[in-house]
């Protein structure tokens, strides 16, 4: 595996070796390799594995996704245990997983329209800031919402 600085972005590539070359076999997204903690080659040099955590922007992705699916499940997974709620920028709201989905279920129930899009997301280290369009009950509304990801969870969310 080989980084190197590319348009301000730091690049991974994987490479592979065909006898006495090297040759580049994929380019991995920088924002998929946050956090490697082991890199495994394979005896014969041929194959890489590469384990770390996904980019906080792909964790805090997958809670629109299932928002607008109405899958309180999935949706109630991407939180810690103890994540924290916010009106920005220090007032909270309510803790804890099961306080979100006491508080979503009842909404991911009735409300058949509900979706959230993502009008600009931005991602400045474990921190991830999305504007949101949400619609519920036939109304619409617009949201910013700041997250906050550690080990692949939401630990803090805070709205303005």
């Amino acid at each position: 595996m080989i980084s190197y600085l590319q348009e301000h972005h730091i690049t991974t590539v994987a490479m592979e070796s065909t006898g006495s070359y090297w040759s580049e076999f994929h380019t991995i997204d920088d924002t998929l390799t946050q956090n490697i903690s082991r890199i495994a080659v394979s005896p014969d040099g041929t194959k890489m594995a590469i384990v770390g955590e996904e980019s906080p922007k792909y964790v805090v992705q997958k809670q629109p996704e299932a928002y607008s699916n109405r899958d309180i499940e999935a949706f109630t997974n991407l939180f810690a245990e103890d994540v924290k709620v916010y009106d920005y920028p220090y007032k909270l709201q309510y803790e804890g997983r099961k306080e979100v989905k006491k508080r979503y279920a009842p909404l991911f129930k009735k409300a058949k329209d509900l979706n959230c899009k993502i009008l600009n997301r931005m991602e400045i280290d474990n921190i991830v800031i999305d504007q949101e369009f949400i619609i519920a009950h036939g109304k619409t509304y617009s949201a910013i919402a700041i997250y906050e990801v550690e080990n692949e969870k939401i630990i803090t969310v805070s709205f303005l």
